[in-house]
């Protein structure tokens, strides 16, 4: 994969630029490899309502992890698809087999009418689906992510039948705190043609929304539990830390650490298994949690602070890299990050590249944004956000204990929530 743009272009990426139909010998080597990677026959898959429903179709998919990129295109043989991707796609596989593969160039989190109009062109002009993933990352605790609030609007403006793809499994086989060692897991994938398009011209926008974020809903301990799968690889909670940054037993942030099977905090030695079914054992009580229910609290917590005006001010050290375009990644060097209720401001130590179309300090709002990109370990590269403009990503690498990208995505989309009520 590329990393480095080594001419130091910060020409941004042409999201205009048309997409193409997916070339039928790479549409070919997707599916081939998608047919091994998923466990060949042994992966169990279900289509709803598909007897009469033909593409060019709007498929809008769960995303818990890295599988779901080989699961959809399975779902979808014999047909060839568009996928709308993040631009590190085109840098890190190559803007040419990236575009041929039928990729559709988009930043996370920003409004682009581009992104929009080539949906429209890829449905109408190429006449083939094209597949979104509304969650916009993987599952941090094996539950859905926040979902955008305007698929009913899409959908309806659109005008072609909506496909949604349901999928289990793919976050318990590579959690997104450990995805670089597999898990013995089953997948399961769930496709149906959800709405017609009659359907979408005598539904309202708010049923066609509500619909879609039903059928998005998952909760992957729920159905470990529910389908007696255990897990019982010795390291299964070595990264958990990372989602569970906040003690249960005494409140204290970014003192968790996992190992093993095991996950304890450093400040009060409270310690806590995970079980092969899935659940956390305490060793104090023998009481048991599960990871969402964890997960759930700490989100809680973070809006209880927004709500009181306790919230307090991120102000970390930070490594930035840009990435401009699909010819990889510029260092910007040293910086700082911070975030406080208006939202991010990245401030740059030096002189940016020469070509950088945004100035610095850069500001962010938070009421701009769904949620923030967060990566726990990125390219074996430490922790970082990304905060994206119309042209150009920035990557803000820091190992302060303070930098708690968990607790930032919740108080991001818990403060747009409260601006928007």
């Amino acid at each position: 994969m590329a990393l480095v743009n080594k001419k130091m272009d910060m020409t941004p990426f042409d999201m205009r630029e048309k997409p193409v139909k997916q070339w039928p010998p790479l549409a070919f080597l997707l599916w081939i490899t998608s047919y091994f990677l998923t466990g060949g026959r042994k992966m169990k898959r279900e289509k709803i309502n598909m007897e009469k429903c033909r593409p060019p179709y709007l498929v809008i998919s769960t995303h818990q992890g890295f599988s779901d990129y080989f699961i959809v295109p399975r779902m979808l043989f014999p047909h060839r698809a568009n996928y709308v991707s993040d631009v590190e796609g085109f840098a890190g596989y190559g803007k040419w087999a990236y575009k041929n593969g039928g990729c559709i160039g988009k930043r996370r989190y920003v409004s682009d009418m581009s992104v929009l109009s080539n949906i429209r062109y890829a449905l109408q002009k190429l006449k083939q689906s094209v597949v979104i993933f509304p969650e916009a990352r993987h599952a941090d605790a094996g539950v859905t992510s926040s979902l955008p609030d305007n698929l009913g609007k899409l959908s309806k403006m659109l005008d072609v039948p909506v496909v949604t793809i349901s999928i289990n499994g793919s976050y318990l086989a590579n959690p997104f705190w450990d995805e670089t060692r597999g898990r013995k897991v089953p997948f399961i994938a769930s496709m149906e043609c959800l709405f017609t398009r009659e359907d979408l011209h005598s539904k309202s926008e708010k049923e066609i929304q509500e619909a879609i974020a039903k059928k998005l809903e998952y909760n992957e301990y729920e159905w470990q539990k529910q389908n007696g799968i255990k897990i019982s690889e010795p390291f299964r909670a070595e990264g958990l830390h990372l989602p569970l940054y906040q003690c249960r037993e005494c409140g204290c942030e970014g003192q968790t650490v996992s190992s093993g099977a095991a996950l304890s905090c450093k400040k009060c030695g409270a310690s806590w298994t995970l079980l092969e079914n899935g659940e956390l054992e305490s060793a104090k009580d023998k009481k048991l949690i599960s990871i969402p229910e964890w997960y759930r609290w700490e989100r809680e917590n973070v809006k209880e602070e927004i709500k009181s005006g306790s919230y307090k001010t991120l102000d970390v050290p930070v490594r930035i890299e840009a990435l401009p375009n699909h010819k990889g990644f510029v260092p910007f060097g040293e910086g700082r990050l911070i975030h406080d209720m208006r939202g991010y401001t990245l401030i740059l130590n030096g002189t940016p590249p020469e070509g950088t179309r945004d100035s610095f300090p850069l500001f962010i709002d938070n009421r701009t944004l769904g949620s923030t990109q967060t990566e726990y370990n990125y390219r074996n590269r430490g922790k970082c956000i990304v905060l994206s403009t119309r042209d150009c990503c920035y990557y803000a690498y820091s190992d302060s204990p303070d930098f708690l990208v968990t607790k930032l995505e919740f108080a991001v989309e818990e403060m747009r929530k409260i601006a928007r009520d």
